[in-house]
């Protein structure tokens, strides 16, 4: 019995003060009570009929404890029960207040039916059998009210026989404090949630020669949600650049700067510039933005016509390229340090993607776990990766779910899958390639039409775009010969969409349109084209030299 009250008094020393002291009054004055009289040669005294209950010994009647005076003036609800029914001993009057009068020496489940419905009983069951203390936190009780129910052993005696002490606090006012304080981080993050989503791109852009899928999991908990994105720009002349990034931080200021970077993506994307000096770029301006928020980002480039892409990396985790074998390659480098911590230079690396060829770029919260190595979690991914096939969306939804990212996930996730197709029979038809080199100076200029015709002709172009084909090629090849340098190359390209044509040559000045005067002889070329195809525009390429290119949209058929 005394273990019993050992177990009471342990926990009533974790109480606050009044309450603290409360309990140990009534630990003290029913230990006295409920202690067995032994005589002086220590011999327990024959249990009296009138103490028997069911033939089993019951507790003294509660009336007759100097404990009563000091839990009728408890405010907490205490009800003490005893036997392996629960039967009820007392309640005090905080308890009678709050659920009504209660039937002394009926079982816990007729007459304390609030506790039933609180999954209390079993608690009471608990506690009989292991003679330890158990408490249930902030339970909703039917007057209304929050209480934190602590349930202590108060005899010993066989097992299953004793009795079990029932103290509930009243906590509705922190219940109700904890669920405001709730209710307002879910309104914060569903804030941050429709934000991030609304500055991700609503519908991806399809090239021609890619086939794209991409997702975003925000994060499960409260604060999860931060500043991971993706996009997909179609830059013209065939060329598409990619990119994903992650902005440090959680909640709606994560999101705001995560999307001020991806406009400004854009925005740089524009100008077709090579993959490391659109990050130094955005290094600037991540700096001016917020000097002491820090993001990592991937931006590459994919040409169809040198079957490869072209990257830069601020401080993000690597692209993984898979192979149509299976082989899974990581263009680990070059990588810089993050955006925002100006200054550095950053470089681009280039990894294959050829026909067959699919390549994932991913943010943090696919692969790095708090138990495991970020190493280990790139390498899953890869080994996922390479058993990985379909679309592009079967393949994303695959290595999300081989991440383990549910719905609960203690971080955000975005994943962006890239593939090149590999074009065979009717549908290879559709996509051609013909170039040709430009040699002799401006006596080029006809074998270059000739080409181009023959070429557009044996694609069965209509009249009317096989003769702006022609002209187009005609008046990119006349500005290259006139204001260029070798080597100089003419290529034209056809997909299922569009015609694409495009003039390189060695020097770096790039063209621009301009409005000629009456009586010049030239400075026309640019505009024409400019007039004729949907779209054209110019870079500079690599080796020191530029590309202009012009565009038609084929008609649908």
């Amino acid at each position: 019995m005394r273990q019993g009250f050992v177990n009471f008094t342990r926990w009533s020393a974790r109480l606050p003060g009044t309450q603290r002291r409360t309990a140990a009054r009534i630990a003290a004055r029913t230990a006295q009570t409920t202690a067995p009289d032994r005589r002086q040669d220590g011999a327990v005294p024959a249990v009296r009929a009138e103490h028997l209950v069911d033939g089993r010994p019951a507790l003294p009647a509660v009336d007759e404890l100097p404990a009563r005076e000091v839990l009728d003036r408890v405010p907490a609800l205490v009800a003490l029960v005893h036997g392996p029914d629960h039967r009820v001993a007392y309640v005090n009057d905080a308890y009678t207040q709050a659920f009504g009068p209660r039937a002394l020496g009926e079982p816990a489940r007729e007459a304390l039916p609030e506790l039933a419905e609180l999954g209390l009983l079993q608690l009471l069951d608990q506690v009989l059998r292991s003679a330890r203390p158990r408490t249930l936190k902030s339970r909703k009780a039917p007057d209304g009210r929050s209480y934190t129910f602590t349930c202590t052993p108060v005899a010993e005696g066989t097992r299953g026989d004793g009795g079990v002490l029932v103290f509930a606090t009243d906590v509705t006012d922190h219940a109700e404090a904890a669920e405001r304080l709730r209710a307002s981080e879910r309104r914060q993050r569903e804030t941050a949630v429709t934000l991030q989503r609304s500055l991700l791109p609503q519908q991806l852009e399809q090239p021609d020669d890619l086939r794209i899928a991409a997702t975003y999991h925000p994060g499960g908990t409260e604060t999860a949600v931060g500043g991971d994105w993706y996009d997909v720009i179609t830059l013209g002349g065939g060329r598409t650049a990619l990119v994903i990034g992650d902005v440090m931080g959680r909640g709606v200021r994560a999101a705001a700067v995560m999307g001020q970077l991806r406009t400004a993506v854009r925005a740089y994307a524009r100008l077709d510039l090579p993959p490391h000096e659109v990050l130094q770029l955005l290094d600037g301006l991540a700096g001016e933005i917020d000097p002491h928020q820090i993001a990592t980002c991937v931006y590459a480039v994919h040409d169809p016509n040198e079957g490869r892409l072209v990257y830069a990396s601020a401080g993000h985790l690597p692209i993984l390229v898979r192979d149509a074998d299976g082989t899974v390659q990581r263009a680990d480098e070059p990588t810089g340090p993050p955006l925002g911590t100006c200054g550095w230079m950053h470089a681009s690396g280039s990894v294959p993607l050829g026909p067959g060829a699919t390549a994932v770029l991913y943010t943090d919260g696919l692969v790095e776990r708090r138990d495991a190595d970020l190493d280990e979690g790139i390498a899953a991914l890869a080994d996922a990766l390479a058993g990985a096939t379909g679309t592009p969306q079967v393949i994303c939804d695959r290595l999300v779910r081989s991440a383990g990212v549910t719905a609960d996930h203690d971080d955000d996730v975005a994943v962006l899958v890239l593939q090149q197709p590999a074009r065979t029979g009717a549908d290879g038809e559709l996509f051609r390639n013909a170039a040709l080199e430009l040699l002799g100076g401006m006596e080029a200029a006809p074998r270059a039409r000739a080409f181009a015709s023959g070429v557009l002709t044996s694609w069965r172009f209509p009249p009317d775009l096989h003769d702006l084909g022609v002209l187009a090629a005609s008046e990119l090849v006349a500005n290259s010969l006139q204001h260029g340098t070798p080597p100089m190359r003419l290529r034209l390209r056809r997909t299922d969409r569009r015609l694409i044509i495009e003039v390189t040559d060695g020097d770096d000045h790039l063209p621009r349109r301009r409005r000629a005067e009456p009586g010049d002889e030239s400075g026309r070329g640019i505009s024409i084209v400019a007039t004729i195809a949907s779209h054209w525009g110019s870079r500079r390429t690599p080796g020191g030299g530029k590309a202009v290119w012009c565009e038609f949209v084929l008609p649908r058929p």
